[in-house]
């Protein structure tokens, strides 16, 4: 049972960087691609950056130059490096993997329907 869990979210003044993290416990297949996300009130839920399995990164318009995904293999750990953020960065952020592309990410850019195993959420907001 794949549970994915994060954390770091907070308030943080506009400029500051924040830090979230994402554990991932319960996979029995170590090649898989994951992703953040996020989801401001009254708005869809929107792709911000993904990781493949060979280290490979994507990241939405908005957030290149300041946002920064990685993750550690050795603690099934997914990060986000959040800098310069903007009151517009205000959201709920999720975490999200997908193992059916043998741990490659889609090229048609961060999707919400292909990630099927998704976290409960942390909240950031820019002040």
């Amino acid at each position: 049972h794949v549970q994915l869990v994060e954390s770091g979210g907070g308030s943080v003044q506009t400029g500051g960087s924040l830090r979230l993290s994402c554990a991932a416990s319960g996979a029995t297949n170590s090649r898989y691609c994951m992703a953040w996300f996020r989801q401001a009130p009254g708005k869809e839920r929107e792709g911000v950056a993904d990781i493949d399995a060979d280290g490979r990164l994507g990241y939405v318009d908005s957030v290149k130059g300041r946002f920064s995904i990685s993750k550690d293999n050795a603690k099934d750990t997914l990060y986000l490096q959040m800098d310069s953020m903007k009151p517009e960065d205000t959201a709920v952020y999720y975490c999200a993997a997908d193992w059916s592309k043998y741990g490659y990410c889609s090229d048609d850019g961060v999707r919400v329907t292909d990630f099927n195993y998704w976290g409960q959420g942390t909240q950031v907001t820019v002040s």
